[in-house]
């Protein structure tokens, strides 16, 4: 389901206006496993990319094939650049590759070559099976958006604008920080806070007055290392003891766990116990 603008005004409820005061101003998101359910399309399309380079691989070295697994999804690539995920999980495997170009043609074996090889997959995939918001994600925004917190959106993605364009939410982010803008601001990838805090400032929020909402791990210690108010992490992948451990403040499998007055009740004890 898509947000329209009738459906965040019909939603502001007056009583809202008299809870209490929040403790933040923003709420920064990332996108694929937490907007949208595309974080099981990337991983299929790293799967079928990295698993046809590992064959090919092994044919020509008399290695044996070892595929790519799930558990090598979430510790090298999910929540990284694409470049480097793709150079995370070579080195894993003892695999080196010169780094390219980011303009290399998918058939090229460089790490950029592979990451674009990915990148054609995941299109296709959408292309085939189109795009899909998490409806508690929609709930929680519009929640959001009626007691007047600033949104944002912070992904590693360079397909933030294909994404935002087919699911029609682009309207209600008041900033977007993706793999391009990273790019071209020379920004670190995730684990480091760049891209939240980039996005914080581009709100005029200081990080301390702003939460982040993530599913990855490198995503919740991007959040920490910011200095945000809170972090909630989103264990899609049954992975609550690694989002907590790596800087979590809230868990949930779901945002429906959550609400606008919890979240600002635990940014209130997180201070006060500070």
């Amino acid at each position: 389901m898509s947000l329209s603008v009738a459906s965040l005004v019909a939603s502001s409820d007056p009583a809202s206006r008299d809870a209490a005061p929040l403790e933040f101003d923003a709420a920064i998101f990332d996108m694929d496993g937490v907007l949208t359910q595309t974080a099981t399309v990337h991983a299929e399309a790293w799967k079928r990319m990295f698993d046809d380079f590992l064959r090919a691989r092994a044919a020509r070295t008399g290695e044996a094939f070892r595929e790519f697994t799930r558990e090598d999804y979430l510790a090298f690539v999910d929540g990284r650049p694409r470049s480097n995920g793709v150079e995370s999980f070579l080195r894993s495997r003892g695999v080196e590759l010169p780094f390219g170009s980011t303009d290399d043609a998918p058939e090229r074996e460089t790490i950029c070559g592979l990451g674009n090889r990915k990148n054609a997959l995941f299109h296709r995939l959408i292309a085939t099976d189109g795009v899909q918001l998490y409806e508690t994600t929609r709930e929680l925004i519009i929640e959001l958006r009626a007691r007047g917190v600033r949104l944002g959106l912070a992904t590693s993605s360079k397909n933030s604008a294909t994404i935002l364009a087919r699911t029609r939410t682009a309207p209600f982010f008041d900033t977007v920080v993706d793999g391009l803008v990273a790019e071209q601001l020379q920004l670190h990838g995730k684990p480091a806070p760049d891209i939240f805090t980039t996005a914080a400032a581009n709100l005029a929020v200081p990080c301390h007055r702003a939460i982040v909402i993530e599913d990855a791990v490198s995503g919740v210690q991007a959040g920490a290392a910011g200095g945000f108010a809170l972090v909630i992490g989103l264990a899609r992948e049954e992975n609550e003891r690694a989002l907590r451990e790596n800087g979590a403040d809230l868990v949930v499998r779901d945002l429906a766990e959550t609400h606008v007055e919890e979240i600002n009740r635990l940014i209130r004890a997180k201070k006060a116990g500070a």
